[in-house]
């Protein structure tokens, strides 16, 4: 008898916890963004799609810029629009500046060190401020440009080599090789890749499997019970990519250190005169440092992963456009032939404020094909109240650069490109217009910015300066233009084209 009265009690217990919940739920969700209602247990997740840049853009029409989704127990907030985008990354910037962190994140516990996971707190400042000062002040990449200039015209050279075999330049692996080598001539003065190679491949295959499995949505991150079972194995593929990338960093840090033991010359030469992995050694070194050897290793392997997809993914949706738009192609070679003159020479990094035209091309390229479709999630610090709506602490906050993209009210013939809507406008991606903000904003910007921009604008001036380019045996118009979700937009087929010399 007394067993029974005590399932009795637990069971009323239970009831009345559960009526407790769900109703301090219903008192909240009334104050939630609108969104799709969502099912029981697994709520709204099978609207996401194979494609959550287009699914959720197509829901924001419905239910607007901003919304909200219940993923299984995630509370995910969705933003669409300039507006709200500047609401939460301005106004309440401090507030969503912390991460959410996807359990994929977790491979070598990528989520403890990593400045992207980081919360905003000592440590993550010290890495943003080394990487600031350090790795992309303006001095230190003024003082690498002859390099990134020596690596374009290795572009250059193998492009002519194509070009006078009349073979087809897989223009995304190729801007892999030169990104790779800018990157580890920066880093570790050294080339990392050949064009053609299998070294480039393999790289760009690890770097590229990584970012797939970043962006692929996880049940693990929608129902936590479940990660001990990791049931898509995403964990365990990160943790594969991951341990792959990081032990060729391991490989050439390792040989730094030794060489810097060994050596009986100077460390303290000029700055201007070492690669980052010194740069940074110096200043662990240093005896009020707090950085460690293991914080330069994941700076490192950040830099490398951010910078070397985002980049040729970029260049790559570029060269798409304008092979399939050859009137802007001809306008945008018709301006480097004006400013450099029609006599073979190398861009310079000086050139690129003189070409409004191919700047306009970047940024039209980064409306369309933004890098990231979504900008890497933020998490909400604590419950703030936007646009009379409740936005609840630990909530995910998603914003589709996609869709800002593709928004009517901002950008007329939205899907068609034309670089032209830029000329006669000050739009520009570096935080402050949020109607185009493909690096981010406030806080949690892409530190690398300055980089990207100048690697950008050198790679694709360099591509179309004395080249043109043809699709064998297909039109322009015909070209396949559809993408593939991943954290970057690539290209759903890859773009394989015959240069021509002109």
């Amino acid at each position: 008898m007394e067993y029974y009265t005590i399932i009795l009690i637990l069971l009323s217990i239970l009831s009345w916890v559960y009526i407790f919940i769900t109703q301090s739920n219903h008192r909240l969700s009334t104050r939630l963004p609108p969104g799709p209602y969502p099912l029981p247990v697994i709520g709204s997740i099978f609207k996401l799609g194979k494609k959550p840049h287009h699914s959720l853009a197509t829901l924001s029409k419905t239910y607007g810029p901003l919304m909200s989704l219940k993923l299984g127990s995630t509370t995910m907030i969705v933003v669409s629009s300039r507006e709200i985008a500047q609401e939460f990354f301005s106004k309440h910037d401090i507030s969503f500046s912390s991460r959410s962190i996807p359990y994929a994140a977790h491979a070598h516990d990528r989520h403890k060190i990593s400045m992207v996971w980081l919360p905003v707190g000592d440590q993550w400042r010290r890495l943003r401020k080394i990487s600031k000062e350090h790795l992309f002040s303006i001095t230190q990449l003024d003082a690498s440009q002859h390099l990134r200039k020596k690596k374009v015209q290795e572009l250059v050279d193998y492009v002519n080599n194509c070009c006078q075999n009349g073979k087809a330049v897989n223009i995304g692996q190729t801007a892999v090789t030169t990104t790779l080598n800018v990157l580890s001539n920066f880093i570790f003065s050294i080339d990392l890749a050949e064009y053609d190679s299998v070294s480039s491949q393999d790289f760009k295959n690890l770097v590229g499997g990584l970012m797939e499995v970043g962006g692929t949505p996880n049940l693990a991150d929608f129902f936590p019970v479940l990660r001990p079972l990791d049931p898509k194995g995403l964990l365990r593929s990160a943790s594969f990519y991951t341990g792959k990338l990081m032990a060729i960093f391991e490989q050439h840090i390792s040989k730094r250190l030794k060489e810097r033991r060994t050596s009986s010359s100077d460390h303290h030469e000029p700055s201007s005169s070492k690669d980052l992995t010194d740069l940074l050694l110096d200043i662990s070194e240093n005896e009020k440092s707090s950085i460690s050897i293991d914080d330069i290793r994941n700076l490192l392997f950040d830099l490398f992963l951010a910078g070397t997809d985002t980049t040729s993914s970029t260049l790559e949706w570029a060269m798409a456009e304008l092979i399939h738009s050859p009137e802007k192609m001809s306008k945008a070679r018709s301006e480097l032939e004006e400013v450099m003159g029609k006599e073979d020479k190398t861009i310079e990094e000086s050139d690129i404020s003189r070409l409004p035209y191919l700047q306009a091309v970047v940024k039209e390229t980064l409306r369309l094909h933004p890098p990231v479709t979504f900008l890497i999630p933020h998490r909400a610090i604590a419950d703030v109240e936007i646009q009379g709506y409740i936005i609840p602490k630990d909530a995910q906050i998603l914003c589709n650069l996609w869709a800002m993209g593709q928004d009517p009210n901002v950008w007329s013939d939205a899907q068609t490109f034309r670089p032209e809507r830029f000329l006669d406008v000050g739009i520009d991606y570096k935080g402050h217009d949020f109607e185009l903000i493909p690096f981010g904003a406030g806080r949690r910007m892409c530190p690398a910015l300055l980089l990207a921009h100048r690697m950008l604008h050198m790679m694709l001036g360099a591509l179309i300066y004395r080249f043109d380019w043809r699709i064998e045996g297909m039109k322009p118009e015909d070209m396949d233009m559809t993408d593939k979700f991943g954290i970057t937009l690539q290209k759903n087929l890859p773009l394989m084209a015959i240069p021509v010399k002109v």
